[in-house]
């Protein structure tokens, strides 16, 4: 199978190139301010211009968010993830980070590409990085009896397929 995030001829075949801006960012065909890559990941500064420091770190590999994203990939941003993380709180002078992903359009998710914001922190930087609830509806015994995970099966869903990838 063709890798979609490339263009051009191979064997006299044209490839598709894939939409997705950040699969752009990630292969170099979309320019970024990158703070951080390897092999598997890329860190770059958000365009948004919301918080000061807002970097986003997605995979190269295309995951639309962390549902389907594999084991490896998942692993490799939380990765960059920490790496950049710490870069922040050593190296330019926060003292922590939120980090932020949205899985689905319900959740909020805007770019259907898998990435993890970092917003970092300082005390008394008035950023309120915590959404405000209404507060819980439901007893929170009723809630664990609904969403608790049955060990013995190993992570497989209520129709028999596994819950990660």
């Amino acid at each position: 199978m063709k890798d979609p995030r490339s263009a051009g001829k191979d064997e006299g075949e044209v490839r598709t190139v894939c939409e997705c801006v950040f699969c752009g960012i990630a292969s170099g065909r979309i320019p970024c301010l990158k703070v951080y890559g390897d092999e598997a990941a890329v860190a770059f500064m958000d365009i948004a211009g919301d918080v000061d420091g807002h970097i986003l770190v997605i995979p190269r590999k295309h995951c639309v968010n962390i549902l389907d994203c594999d084991e490896e990939t998942l692993s490799a941003v939380a990765r960059a993830v920490r790496k950049v993380t710490l870069h922040l709180t050593a190296d330019c002078g926060y003292e922590g980070a939120d980090l932020l992903s949205a899985a689905g359009t319900a959740a909020g998710q805007s770019v259907p590409h898998f990435h993890v914001h970092i917003i970092p922190r300082r005390t008394g930087d008035g950023i309120d990085g915590w959404p405000r609830f209404d507060g819980a509806k439901e007893d929170i015994r009723a809630m664990h009896a609904r969403v608790r995970m049955d060990p013995a099966r190993d992570g497989e869903t209520e129709n028999g397929r596994r819950a990660e990838p």
